[in-house]
């Protein structure tokens, strides 16, 4: 099961792929002064090249230390995209919806250093890296929108009580790594007591208690981010908005059973546990929220010109 639930992580962030991140300008706007690369290759990814990278680019801050080398093979444009500008969910929804037929089905490989300082070799750094990469090789212009637009707000379902599988999190209960060793995947590090992920700072799949589940957890993440991973968990179609007033970082783990007939591709042969939770109950029951739709100033990443990237 874990290397099923594996799969939905790789085809996520394959389509679609919160943190700190200030979202500042987008690229192509009037005066920029993002960060760059010092060398950059970006070719055509060959049809059976696995996605694959050094370091993980998908939501949230886990990291590996690479000396500013970033390199990832077979990802379409949208991918890299969201990475850049930090989408997840329906904010990348979003964004696809205005790519070319190409930026989705094409998959192209990208290498770049920097010049060796160490104040570039972060995430956040690597993301306005690439923000700028995207303007340069593939004439990326974009801007950024604010528009009222339907949302769910994300609160408590009993005030002041967060469910079983959502607590606050304590260094002291059990350390844990956000930057990672060089070599090191996510995957490797396991699961603590309680079933949450022995990493720190994104999200990761996680053995199940029975087949025929997902399930996934983060630890040391803020509300905002464990809403925004819900949008995509649940292929909910539009923003979800921490709205819980909870303050401070969390640990939690989530594990339903995903409605694959309607919402997720490429499982034929996935069978559903017949009673395991949906994942509306699973929010409710194991991480004490619920989700309200109502409508809110949200922003949208608006794509005004790609192209096929230059030659290197």
């Amino acid at each position: 099961m874990l290397r099923t639930v594996a799969k939905i992580v790789s085809v996520v962030l394959l389509l679609f792929v919160a943190g700190k991140l200030m979202r500042g300008q987008a690229a192509g706007e009037a005066g920029d002064r993002l960060p760059s690369f010092d060398v950059i290759s970006v070719k055509r990814s060959t049809q059976d090249a696995q996605p694959k990278t050094i370091s993980p680019i998908g939501p949230g801050e886990v990291y590996v230390k690479t000396g500013g080398h970033f390199a990832a093979q077979g990802f379409p444009l949208a991918t890299y995209i969201s990475f850049a500008f930090h989408l997840v969910g329906s904010e990348a929804d979003a964004m696809v919806a205005q790519l070319p037929g190409w930026a989705l089905s094409e998959r192209f490989t990208v290498e770049a250093r920097t010049d060796g300082d160490p104040a570039k070799d972060t995430k956040d750094q690597m993301r306005l890296m690439m923000r700028s990469l995207l303007a340069e090789r593939f004439g990326l212009k974009s801007h950024y929108e604010t528009r009222q637009a339907p949302i769910f707000a994300v609160t408590l379902a009993k005030a002041g009580k967060p469910g079983p599988q959502l607590r606050r999190h304590s260094e002291a209960d059990s350390p844990c790594m956000t930057v990672l060793p060089a070599g090191m995947t996510q995957g490797e590090a396991g699961s603590v007591e309680g079933g949450f992920p022995r990493q720190c700072g994104g999200m990761l799949p996680l053995e199940t208690s029975a087949p025929g589940r997902f399930r996934f957890g983060a630890r040391n993440v803020t509300m905002e981010f464990i809403a925004r991973q819900l949008t995509s968990l649940g292929d909910l179609g539009r923003p979800a908005v921490d709205q819980t007033g909870l303050a401070g970082t969390f640990d939690f783990a989530l594990e339903f059973v995903p409605d694959i007939s309607s919402t997720r591709q490429g499982y034929p042969d996935f069978q559903g546990d017949p009673t395991g939770p949906t994942f509306s109950q699973a929010v409710r029951e194991q991480l004490g929220l619920k989700l309200e739709s109502t409508k809110a100033p949200s922003q949208f990443l608006v794509i005004d010109h790609v192209e096929h990237p230059t030659q290197n």
